[in-house]
């Protein structure tokens, strides 16, 4: 539906003692804005008449003019919410009439049946936007929420854009659908593809490849788009891994100007990451980021947040709905709604259909599927995890063992989801053993990624949530230590679990440790997450006894590897070959074709094969570069 005929059915549908003065569309949203809001919401039905006939998701909000003054307001929300929800920020945003309340306990904000907003509403006029307060501190949180209120005025001007933008009218229907490898086709790194109708162009995911720097290698074809940046539409990010969204704030330094569509914690962990990334890079001398500060900003202020299940409009002809892909926070599989019933396809980002502590695995129901996209990093046919009971007894025997020997265990993992993995297996395990009662060290990013986690509960498995809810974090546990001393000082120090990024060993806190341990042969280093074929870690894993890293001085030293070295699977937050079979299997509807990529060259073929072989689905492997036709 067009804007105007949008404007014109509310003019109509909406009473006139609401005294309605604008009618704006703000990105994703339908606004209506109004000089008597309690005069709207005296009919309950009003709301669901009018959606039900825009279909679209509408705010309703006071006219600038009606709101109460700051002062005033902040006066009548203080004394309607109650002591005991925590509110720990309150902050008003003019430019949308909405006034962001952050606490511990946000239900307490929102009262039984919404009944406390709707006092602020009708005592204020001011919109409540109700955001949680982490159960630990997070700068990162705290930066995007206060860069968001900053940038209002800017991000006012680009969602009105963009919201006219989506509902404009096509001049034809489009009659084909067409996708581009870009990247992570035949390899693991710079995730990427370009879907494209006549009308529409739209990005799905756009990473590096952080295990080199070699331009070739480690980004995107993006020139095989052939098209100027600022014909995209909109990029769709599955979740905040490097190799899925680390090379989207280039887009911005050369031409991008349009929307990043993630959920809520992929945005917070993105920016966690992507300004990680520009730190390193700048200590690097003989590497540079390919874009600053400044882009990673506009990113920023360019994201648009949905939350899984909820079914909006990207271009004013492709429908984009999010599902739960049960790898880390926020992840997400992609399903693409294209034209009136033309085209439906999933891209699976990187899924677990498998248990872990963290997430309820991915999910298998869709409306409609014709076509996929699926994880194929453990898609080979010797790729089975062990048990994950086995796994977690493994990995506690061995840690305990080493400890108990005198030496130090060090855990090379990803900040985000293999690192609060292993912080669930270790807190459990010491909360119900007393011989485990050795400091558990928690260096780099990731108290910073575990303090989002706290923030948003609703993403996790009940357990976790419930447990986050009741003041009683797994991930603020005794146990565990911020490593606030010299890492030498750990290392030489009494015995100690060691948890550090990075997971391939490509640089930070655990390469360090590395340095500083390899050569004792009563410490020991575990590998619980993929290593990918150009890291140090597969090199490691694979028997390497000696390898030649920089010192402090800028010279190339040889470092003995004696330390114990172990490999303990069953941690990966990527479904292994029995579970994407399983997946499949599972999902209804079945799709009419796979496509198989994020994987080495023999698992993408292979798993290929599989599921032609088994499952009698046309299934392929397309390579870097490939385009394919789907309609």
């Amino acid at each position: 539906m067009e804007l105007k005929e949008i404007e014109k059915k509310l003019h109509e549908m909406v009473p006139s003692e609401c005294r309605l003065t604008k009618v704006e569309a703000e990105g994703l949203d339908i606004v209506i804005y109004l000089k008597d809001i309690n005069a709207f919401y005296a009919n309950d039905q009003l709301i669901r008449k009018i959606a039900g006939t825009i279909r679209k998701r509408i705010l309703v909000k006071s006219d600038p003019s009606s709101l109460l003054p700051m002062e005033e307001a902040l006066k009548h929300i203080k004394e309607i919410v109650p002591p005991e929800a925590g509110v720990t920020n309150i902050a008003f945003n003019p430019e949308f009439s909405e006034v962001n309340i952050e606490a511990m306990k946000p239900g307490l904000v929102i009262g039984k049946g919404g009944m406390t907003l709707k006092s602020i509403i009708q005592k204020t006029s001011w919109a409540p936007v109700i955001l949680r307060t982490p159960t630990m501190p997070s700068s990162t949180i705290k930066g995007v929420r206060t860069t968001m209120l900053k940038e209002a005025v800017s991000r006012k001007k680009f969602l009105t854009s963009l919201g006219k933008k989506i509902c404009s009218a096509l001049p034809n229907k489009s009659d084909w659908v067409k996708v581009t490898a870009l990247g992570g086709f035949y390899e693991v790194g710079r995730s990427c593809a370009l879907v494209q109708t006549p009308n529409s162009n739209v990005i799905v995911d756009c990473g590096i490849n952080p295990e080199t720097f070699e331009p070739s290698k480690a980004y995107p074809y993006l020139n095989a788009m052939n098209m100027e940046l600022d014909k995209i539409d909109a990029v769709v990010l599955t979740h905040a891994h490097m190799d899925h969204c680390g090379f989207i704030p280039y887009l911005y330094a050369y031409g991008y100007d349009g929307p990043v569509y993630c959920t809520t914690p992929t945005r917070d962990l993105a920016m966690l990451l992507q300004m990680d990334f520009i730190s390193i890079a700048n200590k690097n001398s003989t590497y540079s980021a390919p874009y600053g500060i400044k882009d990673i900003q506009k990113e920023l202020s360019h994201m648009v947040t949905v939350d899984y299940g909820e079914v909006i409009d990207i271009t004013p002809e492709i429908k984009l709905t999010f599902y739960n892909a049960g790898h880390i926070l926020g992840s997400a599989m992609v399903h693409l709604h294209i034209g009136d019933g033309l085209h439906n396809l999933v891209f699976s980002g990187d899924i677990k259909y498998g248990f872990t502590r963290l997430f309820d695995q991915a999910s298998t129901s869709f409306p409609r599927v014709e076509t996929m996209f699926i994880d194929s990093t453990y898609g080979g046919r010797n790729d089975v995890q062990p048990n994950r009971f086995d796994a977690d007894k493994r990995l506690v025997e061995l840690a305990l063992a080493t400890c108990q020997r005198g030496g130090k265990v060090l855990i090379p993992t990803f900040a985000v989801g293999r690192s609060q993995e292993i912080m669930l297996v270790m807190e459990e395990y010491a909360s119900k053993n007393r011989d485990f009662n050795y400091p558990v060290y928690l260096d780099g990013m990731i108290l910073e990624a575990s303090a989002i986690h706290t923030a948003y509960p609703e993403y996790l498995r009940h357990n976790i949530q419930r447990r986050i809810l009741s003041n009683d974090s797994p991930f603020e546990s005794k146990i565990f230590e911020p490593v606030k001393k010299d890492r030498k000082e750990i290392a030489e120090g009494d015995p100690a679990v060691i948890i550090a990024p990075s997971g391939m060993l490509s640089g930070g806190p655990s390469v360090e440790y590395l340095k500083l341990l390899a050569d004792d042969p009563k410490s020991a280093m575990f590998f619980v997450g993929y290593q990918s074929a150009l890291s140090l870690g597969r090199k490691i894993q694979r028997g390497m006894k000696e390898i030649s890293t920089v010192g402090d001085d800028g010279r190339a030293t040889s470092l003995k590897i004696n330390m114990q070295i172990e490999t303990v699977e069953g941690y990966s937050g990527h479904s292994d070959r029995p579970q994407i079979l399983s997946l499949l299997k599972n999902m209804r509807p079945k799709p009419e074709r796979i496509f198989t990529l994020h994987g080495d060259e023999t698992k993408c073929e292979d798993l290929s094969r599989t599921i032609s072989k088994l499952m009698h689905i046309d299934s392929r492997a397309p390579m870097d570069l490939d385009t394919i036709r789907l309609k």
